[in-house]
């Protein structure tokens, strides 16, 4: 089969399973396993493709229309413009969540020297920042050594050597450090919502996704603790639902967090929001 026919049934196959990018997806598709650009496949689209590459991308395509996200079948996904290495370990970083590293490097100043991320995952986020200040020293953890083992390696393909990345739940193994900045991304989808999320979601890590108390249970305790974590003037800095806006800045609120602010995502909804110790 040609290039230039596959791509159509491909296509095809992919719209008729309700994927909303099939062309871009089938485009993506074959040229991950040719290991041509696509503008390589749009040129050279009368090319036929061999008898092997064909049936590699039959199995691909049926894991895409099973719903499995195309970054676990690649293996990576682009975040800050860098190449992240993702499994189903961990979440797949989304552009979203740039929303949160523009707000981060928005923090940091001639004073900031170290950073904690509570929930690493992929390492995404804590690279996207070491990439742009190599001079800070950014604690990342997390609390399951597969996980670990995958932002290590990303951050390790990307040259990036000031993150420290720590085995803990959550603070448990920090002891007495303190930090200039701290940020998450944690779960915060509740169980109740779980079953209604579409089938790609249901491919990531459930622990990743889901937190008890309607979704704000992580939330709360992060918020909670991370005052003893916190150098006075640092910052607290979270991604949450896009309907929990009120109540997590509520929760900032109880716990005396002074110049809290709210970001929209590119849809408008509250996605992150930050507050900052102040002790007189």
């Amino acid at each position: 089969m040609i290039i230039k026919k596959w791509l159509k049934y491909s296509a095809n196959l992919l719209k008729k399973n309700k994927i909303l990018l099939y062309h871009l997806e089938s485009v993506i598709l074959l040229s991950f396993i040719l290991k041509k650009s696509k503008s390589w496949i749009y040129g050279f689209c009368e090319k036929k493709i061999n008898y092997t590459k064909l049936k590699i991308l039959k199995d691909l395509l049926q894991r895409r229309i099973k719903g499995e996200p195309i970054a676990y079948i690649l293996g990576f996904c682009e975040f800050w413009s860098l190449k992240i290495y993702v499994s189903p370990y961990v979440l797949i970083p989304r552009k979203d969540t740039e929303i949160l590293v523009n707000i981060i490097l928005q923090k940091i100043n001639n004073n900031t020297t170290k950073i904690l991320e509570l929930g690493t995952g992929s390492g995404a986020i804590a690279i996207a920042i070491a990439f742009e200040y190599n001079f800070l020293n950014i604690i990342a953890i997390d609390i399951c050594k597969n996980i670990l083992n995958i932002a290590k390696y990303n951050a390790k393909k990307l040259n990036i050597y000031n993150i420290t990345f720590l085995k803990s739940n959550w603070f448990s193994k920090l002891k007495n450090k303190k930090f200039d900045i701290i940020f998450s991304n944690p779960p915060y989808i509740s169980i109740d919502k779980y079953f209604f999320l579409e089938k790609e979601l249901k491919f990531e890590p459930f622990t990743s996704l889901i937190s008890l108390k309607k979704g704000t249970k992580d939330l709360n305790y992060i918020i909670s603790k991370s005052l003893k974590y916190l150098n006075n003037y640092g910052w607290l800095i979270l991604e949450h639902g896009y309907k929990q806006g009120y109540i997590i800045k509520k929760m900032f609120q109880i716990k005396n967090f002074k110049n809290i602010n709210q970001y929209t995502d590119i849809q408008g909804y509250n996605r992150v929001i930050c507050g900052q110790k102040i002790i007189n």
